[in-house]
């Protein structure tokens, strides 16, 4: 692995396609920057979008921008991904690149009663912070797919208990697979979901 700042004016920093799970911190009226899970549809260009009326919608809508951040630290994922998460400045220090983008709504609906907008996302500014040499975990993998899990859990065109059984495969899946950050991020996600309390009803 090396490490090194790489600036480019425009574009993004990393190639991606499909749907990507990203971060994204936003500035809300607090002064503080919130830091949220995102998902990037690849295209031209990127799109995202925004469900109920969150925070991040909330800022775009006041702030036109935010950074997107690309991380592998599933810890900072869970953080952004299942609870409130906060801080003073944009970057989250595990950030391997980020690009601040304008944001653009361009479209709005409802989706099984729960309303959402698509934005475009144009980079203006953008830097690789660290290059690595890509490995796959499936530890890893299961506990992003997990955070998806988790925050459909109170949406009602989702089945709870079918929510559930994923959750508790990837949770097995971690424990098999897993480093200790891993098994860290799991049991932030599971103490800020409260899943396995509802397993108790299912």
């Amino acid at each position: 692995m090396s490490e090194g700042r790489e600036h480019a004016e425009t574009g993004w920093p990393v190639e991606f396609g499909g749907v990507v799970e990203s971060v994204v911190a936003t500035l809300g009226p607090n002064e503080r920057w919130n830091v949220a899970a995102l998902g990037l549809f690849a295209g031209e260009p990127v799109t995202a979008r925004t469900w109920g009326n969150t925070r991040t919608r909330r800022n775009f809508h006041r702030e036109g921008e935010g950074y997107v951040q690309f991380t592998r630290d599933p810890l900072e994922f869970v953080e952004a991904a299942c609870s409130i998460y906060e801080r003073d400045e944009p970057l989250l220090p595990a950030v391997d690149a980020w690009a601040r983008v304008g944001v653009e709504r361009v479209g709005r609906g409802e989706s099984d009663g729960t309303r959402w907008e698509e934005w475009e996302l144009q980079p203006v500014e953008s830097a690789v912070e660290t290059r690595v040499v890509s490995t796959i975990s499936r530890g890893h993998a299961a506990v992003i797919e997990a955070t998806v899990a988790a925050s459909r859990l109170d949406v009602e065109s989702y089945d709870t208990a079918e929510l559930i059984g994923r959750l508790s495969y990837f949770e097995r899946v971690v424990e098999r697979c897993g480093g200790e950050r891993e098994r860290e991020a799991f049991s932030r996600l599971t103490e800020h979901s409260g899943w396995d309390r509802r397993n108790e009803s299912f």
